[in-house]
């Protein structure tokens, strides 16, 4: 999703207009802390009517910044940590403004509060959608140069001198002129009553001292040294462990419960039955599970016990076969189709994917007579109190959330069923309960990346250059369910990004969707949701187009991208370092990609070999990236590698499917992810760009896909449409 469409679904949604996205009236207040200090109260863009009038009456509005007198910085942090490196990144931009040590920026999780803490450009809680640098990248360096001038106003008050003689340095003020020092914590009390600037001068990109450097991760201490506490840590005194088998067909129902030899599991303390579901409480997960293990449950099917996967890609397949919302239409397809000199036709198909997450779906929950207590890693932390408030039955100041930090996210924890889950699971049992999934829970009851069906259509000139492009495809919409007001006319801008904009020159182009929720499957978001999807079919088909011209694919791409110089860079760079073109043994082929997505421009060059048995490994992949401004290049690396993995485990092995209603996957055995042995080499290329800063967390995985494909089809001839890749059909004769 662009941040243009963000920002428009954003306004979209009854909030005040803005000055270039920010009231300067409200972007900043001043108050003096408990205890003493400044306390700024940042207002992000597209902020709620309601935080406005909050902020008035001297609440924070989303997110903000407290300098304490004994000189401590605190950021209260809207946005989650699940690996992505926001803990660092964001508190950079704090830093470089206050002229401040990165170390001296503490952070604390922000409470659930939508009207408060929305996403600038979700406008809800949430983190995703790679938005978390672009949301804040003006905001919060806008807080740090505020505090910093209102420190140094507040020296030069002190010391009756011209403020233009003052500065700010090392978390303290200096005067040139007489020598004196004093630390923000000394300054702070004074500075909270100093009147907040009206014009807000932000560093120049040449006098930045830790944007743009390689800073070490601030949370890598504490997960190195087992410090840290992640969802799944969460002991509150007093705790019970709790596992679950919920219905195998989603919608089925628990029809009877032999639970006798399961309560004479030592350690087992209460079996709790749901409609859907039973759970075993226990002291510690091993009775637990044991426990579980004992239960004799019948279950009621329901309406889906004969779905099977077949059936959903049928139903998608004959959807492609009738028009769609248009989601992007130029010039005159039929028109130009008809006066093509070559026609190419192609179908692409995806497959539902599990998140497989490192860390399973847990919630550790205490229900009390008028309160609840939670203890989650989560990604949409309003969301998740209103759910747990609903379900408990309460209003929503009686629902406490302690957000901790998530071993894996990827978009699942966007969703509230595993809270809703354990608040359920919660209200039958005295005292706080931690509900821990098994693997085989976590894998077939997730909310999976949809499947997609798409049909696409080319026309060539004679020089073998596209002159229209048609593409229809059918899916799920996650966004209809999850932010409704982002769906209109049929279509929402993340299930159509990479499939419409495209960063080629085609004079005529159609892209159509139809949206088909598939029964007895719950869809949600996978990193890089649209884009997953989409890249691999376009990048894939521009490859055949490439093919069938006759033309080498890099410099058939390139012919195409004068309109888009930064995809044009980024391609040519990526090409360069891979050694495109030079000679590789038999069975082994490089592959391209290249697309803007998120915001950011990325190229991909594979380099894969593929067994006489079909067997594939990727050896090499070569990245060339245009971000914008680059916070800290160690995170951009990190995301692009980590991407590139996750990516290439969909590539190969990524399926989740389904036989008589159940999920056929389990375990990391059936649903295999890449090993360490089997990744390979990444090389990271960052183009140095003064635009504003794109995302990065879910970029490269969505750039990989095809990247391997097409590099497949360079050492076996051999076209995939599907996937994941079928060993099967890329044998050989030995």
């Amino acid at each position: 999703m662009t941040v243009d469409d963000l920002a428009a679904l954003a306004r979209d949604q009854h909030l005040p207009p803005r000055e270039n996205g920010l009231s300067r009236r409200s972007f900043l207040r001043s108050s003096v802390a408990a205890g003493g200090g400044l306390l700024l109260s940042i207002s992000l863009p597209f902020g709620t009517h309601e935080a406005e009038a909050a902020a008035k009456d001297g609440f924070v509005p989303n997110a903000f910044v407290s300098i304490g007198s004994n000189g401590k910085i605190l950021l209260t942090m809207p946005y989650v940590e699940m690996g992505q490196g926001t803990y660092t990144a964001i508190p950079m931009l704090i830093a470089e403004e206050l002229e401040v040590d990165l170390k001296q920026v503490e952070l604390q999780h922000a409470p659930p509060d939508e009207k408060l803490y929305a996403n600038p450009l979700l406008g809800v809680q949430a983190t995703g959608n790679s938005n978390a640098i672009r949301g804040a990248w003006e905001p919060l360096r806008k807080a740090g140069a505020t505090a910093r001038m209102m420190l140094v106003a507040a020296a030069a008050t002190r010391w009756k001198v011209d403020p233009a003689g003052c500065r700010a340095e090392h978390g303290e003020v200096y005067h040139e002129g007489t020598g004196q020092r004093a630390t923000y914590g000394e300054l702070a009390e004074d500075a909270a009553r100093v009147p907040v600037p009206t014009v807000v001068e932000l560093k120049p990109a040449e006098d930045f001292k830790l944007i743009g450097t390689s800073a070490k991760r601030l949370d890598a201490p504490a997960k190195v040294n087992g410090t840290a506490l992640f969802g799944i840590d969460a002991r509150p005194p007093g705790v019970k462990i709790a596992t679950l088998s919920q219905s195998p067909v989603f919608g089925g129902r628990v029809k009877n419960v032999d639970d006798t030899a399961a309560k004479t599991v030592k350690g087992v303390l209460q079996i709790v039955r749901l409609h859907d579901a039973v759970a075993v409480v226990a002291d510690h997960m091993g009775a637990a599970k044991k426990g579980l293990d004992a239960l004799a449950i019948e279950w009621d099917d329901g309406p889906h016990a004969k779905l099977d996967t077949n059936m959903i890609l049928s139903e998608l397949e004959r959807a492609t076969l009738n028009p769609g919302a248009v989601a992007q239409s130029i010039g005159d397809i039929d028109r130009a189709m008809m006066g093509a000199v070559t026609k190419v036709d192609a179908t692409y198909q995806v497959p539902f994917l599990a998140h497989a997450s490192m860390e399973p779906m847990n919630c550790t929950v205490h229900v009390r007579k008028d309160t609840c207590e939670i203890w989650v890693g989560n990604q949409a932390l309003a969301r998740a109190q209103l759910a747990a408030a609903k379900t408990a039955g309460l209003s929503l100041d009686k629902v406490v959330v302690h957000n901790h930090l998530i071993g894996g996210g990827f978009g699942r924890r966007l969703e509230a069923d595993g809270i809703i889950r354990a608040v359920e699971i919660a209200k039958q049992v005295s005292g706080p309960v931690k509900v821990v999934w098994t693997r085989e829970e976590d894998i077939q009851h997730d909310m999976y990346r949809p499947m997609f069906f798409d049909r696409v259509s080319a026309g060539l000139d004679a020089k073998g250059m596209p002159v229209v492009w048609s593409n229809r495809f059918a899916g799920s919409s996650i966004i209809a369910r999850w932010l409704p007001a982002a769906f209109n006319n049929g279509l929402d801008p993340d299930t159509t990004e990479g499939a419409i904009n495209l960063i080629y020159d085609i004079p005529n182009l159609k892209v159509e969707y139809v949206r088909v929720e598939p029964p007895g499957i719950p869809t949600a978001f996978w990193r890089s949701v649209g884009p997953s999807h989409n890249v691999f079919v376009t990048e894939s088909f521009m490859d055949e187009l490439a093919i069938v011209a006759e033309q080498d694919p890099v410099a058939y791409r390139l012919a195409l991208l004068d309109k888009s110089p930064r995809a044009k860079s980024v391609l040519a760079l990526a090409a360069e370092k891979a050694g495109w073109g030079e000679r590789l043994p038999k069975g082994v082929g490089r592959g391209v990609s290249v697309q803007n997505a998120f915001g950011s421009y990325m190229a991909q060059v594979a380099e894969v070999e593929v067994a006489i048995d079909g067997a594939v490994r990727v050896r090499r992949v070569v990245c060339a990236v245009d971000c914008g401004v680059v916070v800290n290049p160690d995170t951009v690396q990190a995301q692009i590698q980590s991407a590139v993995m996750f990516g290439i485990t969909a590539t190969l092995h990524g399926e989740i499917t389904l036989r008589a209603g159940r999920i056929e996957q389990g375990n990391f055995d059936s649903y295999q992810v890449l090993r360490i042995d089997q990744a390979p080499a990444v090389e990271v290329h960052i183009v140095r760009s003064s635009e504003a800063p794109g995302g990065m967390g879910e970029a490269g995985t969505s750039c990989i896909v095809p990247a391997v494909t097409n590099a497949i089809f360079a050492a076996t001839g051999k076209r995939l449409r599907n996937m994941p890749v079928d060993r099967a059909i890329l044998q050989r004769p030995g």
